[in-house]
């Protein structure tokens, strides 16, 4: 089997991604499986997609939540394809060609052992602080590139041998950085990389507040990295670190936490703003990371 199509699912209803695939299989006669793990979602996200049970190969329900990291890894379990095609559970379909575009791609791109898609951002949400973050700073605008610092979880595509031999950091469980540090664990073991533009719409429409939360998250997952000197090779190109970092080297860090208390009530009420300005976001997760850095 070429392609097996991986869905994590978490408090969505994955019928309309899972139907625009499956007519994709059969319209072109696609080698391909859908498999999906839920990863212990309420029971109502459940029955919704209850009715998915006979409509893909596989539809594993966890009773636990087990993480971002660990269930990706978890669908090697579960799964026949050479490549395994993971799509986050909140995007669409924007092509009707999709899995044929990738499956040009890795018999053009010879020996490519990872492509990463793109996502495109839902227009209806487009103004608030977390859909903001991905049109500056995640979605990339080039054909394509062998950056990796482009790669993002949401729409990827790796051979099975690839991931069994570096699979996810499954120390990050919660939100934050994984894919970052999956990305350079790639790198750095020298895996054939492109990104090309294949994407699909995202549909994030959390509110300025969840995000904001899911930042501090992401900054409690930063530290727990930097607890083993290991992971050092791993986030010290993290822009947030890095300014972090040389802040406390020349032993600014009291003086910045300072200062940053006497702004942060405006820029927390900026971040919650209609109008967030994504600076204000680069100050607050500075002052996450100083104030948890020893």
């Amino acid at each position: 089997m070429k392609i097996s199509v991986c869905i994590p699912i978490y408090n969505f209803d994955v019928r309309e991604l899972v139907d625009d695939l499956k007519k994709e299989i059969k319209n072109q006669s696609i080698d391909a499986e859908i498999v999906l793990i839920d990863d212990a979602s309420e029971e109502n996200f459940r029955q919704i997609n209850n009715e998915l049970q006979n409509k893909v190969e596989q539809f594993v329900l966890l009773e636990k939540n087990i993480g971002r990291s660990r269930i990706r890894n978890l669908f090697l379990n579960y799964t026949k394809g050479d490549f395994l095609l993971f799509l986050d559970c909140d995007v669409k379909i924007d092509d009707k060609n999709f899995l044929a575009n990738y499956l040009k791609e890795i018999d053009q791109n010879r020996g490519v052992e990872v492509l990463y898609g793109n996502f495109k951002i839902d227009p209806a949400h487009s103004e608030t602080l977390r859909n903001r973050y991905s049109i500056e700073k995640e979605i990339f605008s080039v054909e394509r590139s062998s950056d990796f610092a482009l790669l993002k979880t949401v729409n990827f595509i790796i051979k099975r041998n690839v991931l069994e031999k570096f699979p996810f950091n499954e120390v990050l469980l919660n939100y934050g950085y994984e894919d970052f540090v999956f990305a350079k664990t790639l790198e750095f073991s020298k895996v054939k990389f492109s990104a090309i533009q294949n994407p699909v719409i995202h549909f994030d429409d959390a509110s300025n507040e969840v995000f904001l939360n899911k930042t501090k998250t992401a900054i409690d997952s930063l530290c727990l990295l930097l607890q083993k000197s290991d992971n050092e090779k791993f986030i010290k190109d993290i822009k947030v670190y890095r300014v972090a970092k040389k802040i406390k080297n020349i032993k600014m860090k009291s003086t910045f936490l300072f200062l940053y208390s006497l702004l942060e009530k405006k820029i927390v009420m900026n971040l919650l703003s209609k109008n967030p300005n994504l600076k204000y976001l680069d100050l607050y997760k500075l002052g996450l990371l100083l104030r948890k850095m020893q």
